[in-house]
């Protein structure tokens, strides 16, 4: 292999695989990309066995070929360069020889044949979601993922799309459950019902969609999640298991429904929180007529307390929650009002932006 390509080209394709080479991963050869040269175009290949990316960007071919390198190595060398024409040269035992100008190194590469083997994959079976709504889906539900390795049908997000097209996330670690649903034009295709996508394949989903706004193409495949966008392609692993009947979890009929201003809300609950049990993170939320107190105790801190206007008639009430998620939920809402409703101290809290009844948030109380 022997090509010439700019240094940008190259930057912007090693870069997109940064964050998916496992490095510590027991199969030596995923720290590696796979650069396959032929015509006017270089292909990038990479794994974890888990996330997998292929992207393609132009050069001028020289002699076609394929190389597997490490990927920190590759990006780290060409980053120092100047700007203009890098030369990428495959030498004997799959070394590679970088030169620009008086510049020349040599990295040592390992065999294309010992690389992984890459999904195959169906075109006919994508349908376009605009890349905001993904986003917009995948950051009102991604705090809520569990990190509980031995739940590990919890590590994901759980997402379906109805035959009405109905798009659907939720995620839930236990303590807390996030659910938006949204609205897509489904066109001729349909995705299958009920998968779920693991937190680093949705950090890579969002990389890819906030660098390239507009419309993504999507599809599940047996195993696979795909998502393509213009000569991105990425392939993520589903995680097996049966997601719980989140339904469930969705309290019902709740007579305490107390009406906030967000930015309020967030900024006293945050100023609170300094001052709670640094592991609990629980702080009391004192209800009254048109008033809630926010207060914490830690007798290894001290003490905080804040007072704020509130629309609320309904009875006195006092009730523990964790600030941590509650400031997780307030932070992925951009309405400015919010409702939280709740029986009493010991039912869940649910919170919803009073204008989006699209998205639903579950948050369990804490006896203080």
């Amino acid at each position: 292999m022997k090509i010439e390509i700019e240094k940008k080209d190259l930057l912007t394709l090693i870069g997109k695989t940064l964050n998916i080479v496992d490095k510590k991963n027991t199969m030596a050869v995923l720290v590696n990309v796979l650069l396959d040269a032929d015509q006017d175009r270089v292909k990038v290949f990479a794994t974890d066995l888990e996330v997998s990316l292929t992207d393609e960007v132009f050069a001028k071919v020289l002699e076609p070929g394929k190389v597997v390198v490490s990927t920190k190595s590759l990006f780290e060398i060409c980053r120092k360069l100047d700007e203009g024409k890098i030369q990428l040269v495959k030498k004997e035992n799959n070394w590679l020889e970088i030169k620009q100008g008086k510049f020349s190194s040599r990295i040592v590469g390992v065999s294309h044949e010992d690389y992984p083997i890459f999904p195959t994959y169906n075109p006919q079976s994508f349908i376009k979601i605009s890349s905001h709504l993904l986003r917009e889906m995948i950051d009102k539900t991604i705090y809520s993922v569990s990190n509980d390795e031995t739940r590990y049908h919890l590590n994901g997000v759980y997402f379906e799309v109805s035959q009405t097209g109905n798009c659907r996330m939720v995620a839930t670690d236990g303590h807390r459950m996030s659910l938006v649903n949204k609205q897509i034009e489904l066109g001729k295709s349909t995705t299958s019902a009920g998968v779920i996508i693991p937190r680093k394949g949705l950090y890579e989903i969002k990389k890819i969609i906030e660098a390239n706004p507009g419309e993504v193409e999507i599809a599940i495949e047996g195993s696979q999640f795909y998502l393509r966008n213009n000569t991105t392609t990425l392939m993520i692993r589903l995680i097996e298991g049966k997601y719980p009947n989140y339904q469930q979890f969705i309290p019902q009929n709740l007579t305490q429904k107390i009406k906030l201003n967000k930015n309020d809300f967030l900024t006293s609950l945050e100023r609170v929180a300094l001052l709670a049990n640094q592991k609990s993170k629980a702080v009391l939320l004192n209800l009254a007529k048109n008033k809630m107190e926010i207060s914490s105790n830690n007798p290894e801190l001290g003490e905080a307390k804040e007072e704020m206007e509130v629309d609320f008639s309904g009875n006195e009430l006092k009730i523990g929650f964790n600030a941590r998620y509650i400031l997780d939920v307030l932070a992925s809402m951009d309405q400015p009002t919010v409702q939280l409703e709740v029986n009493d101290h010991l039912s869940p809290g649910v919170i919803r932006p009073l204008e989006d009844q699209s998205y639903t948030c579950v948050v369990m109380p804490m006896r203080i």
